[in-house]
């Protein structure tokens, strides 16, 4: 049963590894690196490729596939210990039936060619992976009765859902490269075209009519990820300041994390988005993504961590 635990949290670790190396291969340009799957021009490791730029793409879209499928055996092998131990076998197996669904999704990202919403789908099997290994590793855990933390239940799953509405909008601003579509700052001024914007079967850079999508379209996309973060920040905030009554360093970090996480966001813009940055963003929407799981397990099962 200790073993069982240990490889959660492994698990869970490696799946955190996973979703912030997978960002760094989008935003540096790598996504196709390799353009065929599961191979790299069809040898299990790149090779014969001359340019330096390629080939350093080549091996970094080939690490993320690597520690993908080593995250998915053990996650395999989870779900038979689950069944093992007869503990949390259902969410063990549901976490299996993810990471098949995502590996699916890592060929279409590839063999379609970018596609957006497959991009960003991609994205959100990421985080869904993560937040269920997470809560799978807390389940393993011992905890102690705490019936009064079950009075954040409410602000914990108002924040989470708000949370993945923003990350959904996050990943749809990446997915088309709109990151720098509004350099200003507050504001961003020009037209706007949601209706292109948030056409969801299409190609990438492409309206669903087969033209060029407009700057219009790409400032609204953006826009509406910038909107909704003082959504998500309101809502995470509230959750911290209710959290820090019963449970003050989750309390604390929620709010820390949530802060820095809007910092990162609004230097992204104002810096032209530097590579470093843009991917600490991503992993600080990963990190608040575990907080606020971390939140709504204790929450809803009533439960402290053990001293």
């Amino acid at each position: 049963m200790k073993l069982y635990r240990v490889l959660g949290i492994a698990a869970f670790l490696l799946a955190f590894v996973v979703v912030v190396v997978g960002a760094y291969v989008r935003l540096s340009d790598a996504g196709l690196g390799c353009p065929d799957w599961p191979g790299c021009y069809g040898k299990p490791l790149p090779a014969d490729i001359a340019h330096p730029d390629a080939l350093a793409k080549a091996w970094k879209e080939m690490g993320h596939r690597y520690l993908a499928g080593t995250l998915g055996l053990l996650i395999v092998l989870l779900a038979a210990m689950g069944w093992r131990f007869r503990r949390s076998r259902w969410l063990a197996s549901s976490i299996v039936l993810v990471v098949m669904f995502q590996a699916t999704l890592g060929m279409w990202t590839v063999t379609m060619l970018l596609k957006p919403a497959i991009v960003t789908a991609h994205l959100l099997g990421g985080m869904t992976t993560l937040a269920l290994l997470c809560w799978l590793a807390l389940s393993l855990g011992e905890h102690a009765p705490a019936a009064q933390m079950r009075t954040l239940r409410t602000a914990g799953a108002v924040a989470l859902t708000v949370l993945s509405l923003q990350i959904m909008l996050g990943g749809w601003v990446s997915a088309n490269y709109a990151a720098l579509a509004c350099p200003d700052l507050p504001d961003c001024p020009g037209g706007m075209d949601f209706a292109n914007a948030f056409h969801v079967v299409r190609e990438l850079g492409q309206t669903a009519e087969g033209g060029l999508l407009p700057l219009d379209a790409l400032r609204s996309i953006h826009l509406a990820h910038r909107m909704f973060a003082l959504v998500a920040l309101g809502a995470v905030v509230y959750a911290a300041l209710r959290a820090f009554t019963l449970a003050p360093v989750l309390g604390a970090l929620v709010g820390m994390l949530v802060l820095a996480q809007f910092a990162l966001g609004v230097a992204n813009v104002a810096l032209g988005l530097p590579l470093p940055l843009a991917a600490a963003h991503n992993a600080g929407a990963a990190a608040l993504l575990v907080a606020l799981v971390v939140l709504n397990f204790f929450a809803f099962r009533g439960l402290r961590p053990s001293r």
